[in-house]
């Protein structure tokens, strides 16, 4: 094996020659093609290949080009070509004419720290910045790191934005908040400083909706786990998880010890190899794919990891009832294996090392290395959420994690008001700095006290932060203390608090949205500390102001009645999904070409969100690897039921639950423009998965379900071919309409668009039809829906197929009600007739002796246009269009 792989890397450096070679070669192509279609050669002159991979599917080559001016690369600008011997076959993108015309500077009047400054305070960081400088590479961006202000290295480089028909120069970069909610890729104008754009890599699950607890199980006493194309020699790891595809979650049925389960072509060495050389480097959750650990106190470290021993055996005791902190290790054990899975099975359908998927070592097959997933199990940083974040191809994407918990009773939640015209249960999130439990022998019904408001000495900035001595320690003695958050430690504050006499601290945070762990280190803390949502916090400040508000803190909430989503394989999945569209769509080396928002108010709310369908893709890829035989299309099924407390019937997260039955879930195109109905990103999304689930289940009617995964052939192994294609080709900032003329020319550069017409008919049905119209794709609100198909003379498919002799066949009546007669010149015997609708589906079909005529009676076919089969004992075939009125 060490061998092969030494020949690997001998033929790959032989590869990349050849490869400079053919990105020349391909260059050339394109550029002739966009000459031809209306460029101008100076538009054109400074096209460069950003990224290039082989399509065994498509059998041919995705290559997706960049435009410059003057060597500066101009933001989104990015085409996405499909070349095959020597032809341009498919071209989507935006690219820009006449740029010496639109653009305003080549020469920056701000400093690249400058430009930073101005991110941090358009998207709330207040820390005071202090930038090193720790390389500048040959492409001019610069690397800067700041411990106060970013988790990762922020690189800066000059880049044009286009606005308004105008093309800004700008300082490039990338912050990932130091609590780990946020992955900003801003763009500043280098003339003015303005924030002109801005979009987050990191992108969320969403917790939209709450339904009572319930704690139905489906128990599965057998089940097939999806198959594999190849098992590993190695025969590497054990692994008591829920298996994929049967059991998606604790509701959904037991866990089960699965052997072996990594794909050799995926995965060559195991799951626990990063060098490429037989045997494994880790016998923990670490291995070429993932990294998965615990990250109770939110500092996006590598934790503890689940260990399984010399012979790989990860076998951990969980027990839903009881303490999820308890159970980490099975918990890390699934997150390792669900990321796994998920890495070998959309291998096989292109998200492999040149397209940019997740691995630490690319095993010389192209591609950018180091930058395996960081899964971070029972993350602190949150609650009732998960979330991931995509970085360009090379750099580490992250997976969070974080425990949830449906029900807000004041029995079992964290944060109760007791009385008053507040009272009622709230959700709090606690610190890193105080391992002790409110829940602790000294509280053994919680933490029961009233709250009292600190002030501090400095007003100018605000008193209640607690940045500096107390004023009112008296006040504060024997009660839990009321701080904001601001411009100081998290553990400092609670540190004076404590000093003044505090039994405990209640931090109100000061941007909107959920509250937030709270880091740091001082050992010296013994009181709980936890965080309130801004909105909550800001009301009991008021109401302190004429009232006593007593409350209790309590760790039962969170601790015992939580649900850890890392169990959730659909959650698990779909946080995943997330980094396959974002690499695939624009290339991998292009992380902002699913833009979410694109104009934000004072305080960072979205004002103007897009026609983004993201979180589609996620949802639909967790349907997709959780679909089993057995399984029917109207089936109703919910997103994230388990995180929720609902059973496996329930709705889950999403407006309506997903089913090709429409009086379960009704949504058409039109429903994009719903603002108050459909949220965006996450229930325009989900309008996207309903269409694509369609999609699938239409394939899987006509060639039936195949539960290999990994190299099935049914119709939904078709499905998951088509749509990962379709990422490949669509532009960047796709649309709806994009997105299904996407899937349409994947389906008709790999299968001659033999789909063709099924894919139309699936996509009219929920008005995405021949004269839908998306309008501009960066907004939601100004799409059209049709419910037309094309017509037939746009449409090359069965419905233009004629191959009868008129001398020989004749149908009478055509058109009819359903009943008809086929007359023939000559005796044909035994033969077979077969009725097929426009989306392929036999709708009747009859063995008859055919000599001269025979009458078929179809009356129970429902108005339409239909395709008439006659195959005669012989091999011969015959087709012919019939209408039924």
């Amino acid at each position: 094996m060490k061998g092969f792989y030494f020949s690997v890397l001998f033929f790959a450096l032989i590869f990349n020659s050849l490869e400079v070679l053919a990105q020349s070669s391909n260059l050339q192509i394109i550029k002739d093609y966009l000459t031809q279609v209306g460029m101008s050669q100076e538009d054109i002159s400074e096209l460069r290949i950003q990224r290039e991979s082989f399509s065994k599917s498509l059998k041919a080559s995705n290559i997706y080009v960049i435009q410059e001016y003057k060597e500066i690369p101009i933001y989104n600008a990015v085409g996405s070509f499909v070349v095959k011997n020597g032809k341009v076959l498919s071209f989507s993108g935006k690219l820009h004419n006449d740029l010496s015309k639109k653009v305003n500077t080549i020469i920056p009047n701000i400093l690249a720290p400058e430009a930073v400054q101005q991110v941090a305070s358009n998207v709330g960081i207040n820390t005071p910045i202090n930038l090193k400088n720790i390389n500048k590479s040959d492409n001019g961006k610069v690397i800067y790191v700041d411990e106060n202000l970013s988790q990762e290295q922020i690189p800066v480089q000059l880049m044009y934005v286009l606005r308004d028909g105008k093309i800004y120069l700008c300082w490039d970069m990338s912050i990932y908040t130091m609590d780990g909610k946020h992955w900003y890729s801003a763009r500043v104008n280098a003339v003015t400083g303005e924030v002109l754009d801005k979009t987050d890599w990191m992108t969320e699950c969403s917790f939209e909706h709450t339904e009572n607890r319930n704690t139905h199980r489906d128990d599965v006493s057998q089940s097939t786990f999806g198959f594999k194309k190849k098992y590993n020699f190695l025969m590497e790891g054990s692994y008591n998880v829920y298996p994929i595809p049967a059991i998606e979650s604790p509701n959904h049925g037991n866990r089960v010890l699965i052997t072996n389960p990594a794909e050799a072509t995926a995965s060559p060495f195991g799951w626990h190899d990063t060098n490429g050389i037989d045997g494994a480097e880790f016998t923990t959750t670490r291995g070429n794919n993932v990294i998965a650990s615990e990250d109770v106190n939110a500092n996006n470290g590598i934790g503890n990891l689940a260990d399984g021993g010399a012979s790989l055996v990860f076998d951990f005791p969980f027990n839903e009832n009881e303490l999820v902190e308890n159970f980490e290790e099975a918990s890390i054990t699934n997150l390792f294996y669900a990321n796994n899975v998920t890495h070998d099975v959309w291998y096989q359908y292109g998200f492999d090392e040149t397209a940019g998927n997740f691995q630490f070592n690319n095993y010389g097959r192209g591609g950018s290395a180091s930058d395996e997933v960081f899964a971070d199990a029972q993350d602190g940083s949150g609650f009732n959420n998960a979330n991931f974040g995509t970085p360009p191809d090379g750099a580490n994407p992250r997976m969070q994690m974080f425990l949830w918990n449906p029900t807000p009773d004041p029995a079992v939640n964290t944060f109760v008001v007791n009385g008053g015209t507040l009272s009622g249960a709230y959700v709090t999130v606690d610190n890193s700095f105080n391992p002790g439990h409110i829940d602790a022998p000294e509280f053994p019904s919680g933490l029961t006290a009233n709250l009292a408001l600190a002030i501090d000495d400095d007003s100018s900035v605000n008193a209640n932060d607690i940045c500096s001595n107390i004023i009112n320690a008296s006040s504060l003695n024997g009660r839990i203390a009321v701080v904001r958050r601001g411009g100081c430690n998290f553990d400092d504050k609670v540190s004076r608090c404590q000093a003044a006499g505090a039994v405990a601290v209640l931090v109100v945070n000061n941007v909107a949205g959920d509250p937030i762990a709270m880091g740091g280190d001082d050992g010296s803390i013994t009181i709980p500390a936890v965080m309130i949502g801004r909105d909550n916090g800001e009301a009991l400040i008021t109401e302190m102001t004429s009232n006593t508000i007593n409350v209790t803190l309590s760790d039962i909430g969170r601790n015992f009645f939580a649900e850890d989503s890392s169990f959730d394989n659909g959650i698990v999945v779909h946080e995943y999904g997330h980094g396959i569209s974002n690499r695939l769509t624009g290339g991998a080396n292009n992380s902002g070409c699913l833009t979410s928002c694109v104009q934000f108010d004072p305080d960072g709310n979205c004002t103007q969100a897009t026609e983004q369908m993201g979180e589609g893709w996620s949802d639909w890829f967790a349907l997709m690897m959780t679909i089993e035989s057995g399984d029917a299309a109207e089936d109703s099924r919910g997103i994230g039921t388990y995180a929720v407390g609902q059973p496996t019937t329930g709705g889950g997260i999403r407006p309506f639950p997903y089913s090709t039955n429409m009086t379960i879930n009704p949504v058409t195109y039109a429903d994009t423009n719903n603002t108050g109905s459909f949220s965006a990103p996450h229930g325009v999304g989900s309008i996207w998965a309903s269409m694509i689930w369609d999609l699938t289940w239409a394939l899987i009617e006509r060639d039936g379900f195949d539960p290999d995964l990994y190299n099935g052939t049914g119709g939904n192994n078709l499905a998951m071919q088509l749509i990962m294609d379709g990422l490949k080709l669509q532009s960047c900032n796709p649309g709806f309409v994009d997105g299904r003329d996407a899937i349409l020319m994947a389906d008709e550069i790999a299968n001659s668009g033999a789909n063709v017409c099924l894919i139309w008919e699936v996509f009219a049905r929920r008005g995405l039809g021949w004269g839908a119209t998306q309008g501009d794709s960066l907004n939601r609100t100004d799409q059209t829906e049709a419910f037309d198909i094309p017509p037939s003379s746009e449409v090359s498919c069965l419905l233009n197929v004629e191959d009868f002799d008129e001398s020989i066949f004749r149908i009478t009546p055509n058109p009819s009600s359903g009943n008809f007669v086929i007359n023939v010149s000559k005796g044909f015997g035994e033969s077979n007739i077969r009725i097929v609708d426009i989306n392929g589906r036999v709708v009747f079909e009859q063995d008859i002796l055919l000599n001269s005529s025979y009458s078929i009676n179809a009356q129970s076919l429902r108005t339409g246009i239909y395709i008439l089969q006659i195959m005669t004992n012989e091999g011969n075939r015959f087709t012919t269009k019939i209408a039924i009125e």
